[in-house]
Order: C-alpha cells, then structure tokens, then sequence
C-alpha cells in the first residue's frame, strides 16, 4: 500500500469517472445521431466517422454543435412516450375522451330526470353500458 500514495488513488479514480462519464456521453451523442430526422444519412456517417476517429474531440463538438438540438429532442420524445402511454391507458380503460362510461351513466340519469326515458328504459340503458 505504500508503493501507491492516497493521492494517486484519487487522481486514478477520478480519471476513470472522468472516462466513464466520457462513455456515456459517446452513447448519448451516437443516439441522438441515430435520433435525428432532420440529419441526412451522410450527415450521420459524418458525425459518426468524426466521433469514432477523434472520439474526445468529436463528441466535445458535436455537443457543442448540436447540444440544444439534442436538448430539443429528449424532450419531444419524452412527451410523445408521455402522450402514447396516456393514450393506451385511455384505450385500455375504456374511457377514451368523450365516450366513457361515467360520461354516459350521467346523461341517462339527465334524460330521466327530464322525462324523456322511463325508468324502465334507463335500468336497461344503464344495464348495457355497464356491462
């Protein structure tokens, strides 16, 4: 343990969270390359043949670049993941905008009250939209 000073320990570990950190952001950028429907297929092979052949210098200016754009991007698709998973649970459950159940139940009890059903008519009304 003598042979490797605490000092060097910390310089060692953090270089390697340095290139750790490095890592997952060359997966970030290789991502958002794919991602990106506006970039051209020799767009994408540009940005990837600069990032695999400089790959420090290649992700520092893609980021610098194209850091809002990949900004932009997560959170478009984090709204449409948002917007697809609300919309299967609305599809699931049955209670798409407009056409629910509860919806439904309350504008039969509305016509009974006017008079324009019978209560026969609205037990069996209600009897089908329950089941």
């Amino acid at each position: 343990m003598d042979d490797y000073p605490l000092l060097n320990v910390f310089w060692t570990m953090l270089w390697f969270f340095l290139w750790i950190m490095w890592l997952f952001l060359l997966f970030k950028v290789i991502t958002d390359i794919f991602r990106d429907h506006d970039l051209g297929g020799w767009g994408k092979a540009g940005w990837l043949i600069f990032c695999i052949l400089l790959p420090y210098l290649g992700v520092l200016v893609y980021v610098i670049a194209r850091g809002k754009g990949m900004g932009q991007r997560d959170i478009k698709q984090a709204k449409d993941s948002e917007a697809a998973f609300q919309d299967y649970i609305r599809k699931t459950a049955g209670t798409a905008p407009g056409g629910g159940a509860t919806d439904e139940l309350a504008r039969l009890a509305e016509l009974k009250e006017k008079g324009a059903i019978t209560a026969e008519e609205f037990e069996k009304a209600k009897a089908k939209v329950l089941s």
